[in-house]
């Protein structure tokens, strides 16, 4: 699933894409936060991250990617993130 950055839309893109039997590529629509999985995960590092008084931005970025590293394993909240977005993955009939 991708959101619709120019790059995800490019010729460059839909010519790799095109080139790839096993990849599916479902574009979201233009501005759809609701429909993307990613800004569940973002808002649940930011709500952990609320009290945080970081001294330099080192410190926050070591901090985000502990806790980005340790969601990687907890497929439990992934999946919620996704099933919050009321999408599947199920692969969608090719035209």
């Amino acid at each position: 699933m991708w959101d619709r950055l120019n790059t995800h839309i490019s010729k460059t893109m839909k010519a790799l894409v095109a080139e790839r039997d096993w990849l599916t590529v479902v574009l979201l629509p233009g501005y759809a936060p609701d429909l993307n999985p990613v800004e569940g995960l973002w808002a649940h590092i930011k709500r952990s991250l609320a009290n945080l008084a970081a001294r330099t931005l080192n410190e926050l970025e070591t901090l985000l990617r502990r806790r980005l590293k340790a969601l990687q394993y907890r497929h439990g909240i992934l999946g919620g993130f996704l099933a919050g977005t009321g999408l599947a993955l199920d692969r969608p009939d090719r035209p």
